[in-house]
């Protein structure tokens, strides 16, 4: 027997993540924004040379700054 969220099309992955989504909303105001705060992520990287790690980067700054250098080099 297959689960629900496979029958659905979706990913477990997914399927947690609708599954907090879904919990996180049905709380009242307070922890639902404690809750909401837990639940962001901020992702980085950094850039490895020579065997010494560079600087650490904020992967949503990063894929800004790129976007916005594309569209710049379109417009040109």
């Amino acid at each position: 027997m297959s689960s629900a969220w496979k029958a659905a099309g979706l990913t477990y992955n997914r399927y947690l993540a609708v599954a907090a989504r879904v919990v996180r909303r049905s709380l009242k105001e307070q922890p639902r924004l404690q809750a909401e705060k837990r639940g962001e992520m901020d992702l980085r990287f950094a850039k490895w040379t020579n065997g010494k790690q560079g600087e650490n980067t904020s992967l949503a700054n990063a894929n800004a700054r790129a976007m916005a250098e594309g569209a710049h080099e379109q417009q040109q």
